[in-house]
C-alpha cells in the first residue's frame, strides 16, 4: 500500500460499530482517527447547557458564531474542545446523542463542522467516520465503507455500553430501541446530506460479526 496521504471514509447508523472499527483500523495502520460525530455531540452539549431546544433552528444558529468546536490530537488520541473546554468524556450520554442528531440536521451547523473535517484530512492520512463522510465530507476518499447492523443488534450494543458506563439513566431496552429507530429516521431523511451509502462504498453488515471480524473485513479491502 502506498504511503502517500489518503483517506478512509466510514459511514453508517448509530450503534453499528463504525467508531470502534475506525479506531482499530487507525491503530493497526498507524494513522489518525477522526470521530466527526463527537463534533456534533459537542454542539449538542452546547445547546443543552444553553437551555436551547436542539430542534429550534433559529436559536441554535444564534449561538453558532459564538461557539468554537475544535479537535486536537494528543499522542494520537482525539480530544474534542468546546469553547476551549475538553468535553471528550461528557459528550457520551444519550441526552447529548439525541441533541447531536437534531443539530446535525441544521445546514449551518453541518457547514461549520464539515469545513473543519475537510481541513484535517487535507494533509494527513485519516480514517474518518460519520453519517455523510463518503457522500459529502470526503467524496474523493480512496476507500469508502458503509457499516450497518439490524436495529435490534445496534440497540443491544448501545444498551450494554450505556449500562457499563452508568449512563442509562433508567432507560429500558425498548425505549432505547424506539430512540434508535427515530434517530435513524432523522438521519436518513434530513434534507441536508442525509445518512446513505455512497454508490462506491463497500457494505459491511456487522449484525453477526464481532469487532475483530468487522475490522478484518475492512482491512482486507484496504490491502487489496
Amino acid at each position: 500500500m502506498n504511503k502517500d496521504v489518503f483517506s478512509i471514509a466510514i459511514d453508517g447508523p448509530s450503534g453499528a460499530g463504525k467508531s470502534t472499527i475506525a479506531k482499530e483500523t487507525a491503530k493497526r495502520l498507524g494513522i489518525i482517527y477522526v470521530d466527526t460525530g463527537a463534533m456534533y455531540r459537542a454542539m449538542g452539549l452546547k445547546t443543552i447547557r444553553a437551555g436551547i431546544n436542539a430542534d429550534d433552528v433559529e436559536s441554535v444558529c444564534s449561538i453558532l458564531d459564538g461557539t468554537d468546536v475544535t479537535i486536537e490530537f494528543r499522542d494520537g488520541v482525539q480530544h474534542v474542545l468546546l469553547d476551549n473546554e475538553d468535553v471528550s468524556d461528557v459528550i457520551r450520554t444519550q441526552e447529548v446523542s439525541n441533541a447531536a442528531s437534531k443539530v446535525s440536521a441544521i445546514p449551518q451547523v453541518r457547514e461549520k463542522m464539515v469545513q473543519l473535517q475537510r481541513k484535517i484530512a487535507e494533509d494527513k492520512t485519516v480514517v474518518m467516520d460519520g453519517r455523510d463522510i463518503g457522500t459529502n465530507v470526503l467524496p474523493g476518499a480512496r476507500y469508502k465503507f458503509f457499516v450497518t447492523a439490524s436495529p435490534e443488534q445496534r440497540t443491544s450494543r448501545r444498551y450494554r455500553e450505556l449500562k457499563q458506563n452508568g449512563k442509562l439513566n433508567g432507560m429500558t431496552f425498548n425505549e432505547l430501541l424506539i430512540e434508535m429507530i427515530q434517530r435513524d429516521e432523522r438521519d436518513s431523511k434530513r434534507e441536508c446530506n442525509p445518512l446513505k451509502k455512497a454508490a462506491d462504498a463497500i457494505l459491511i453488515d456487522t449484525t453477526y460479526m464481532n469487532i475483530e471480524q468487522a475490522t478484518e473485513a475492512l482491512l482486507n479491502k484496504v490491502a487489496d
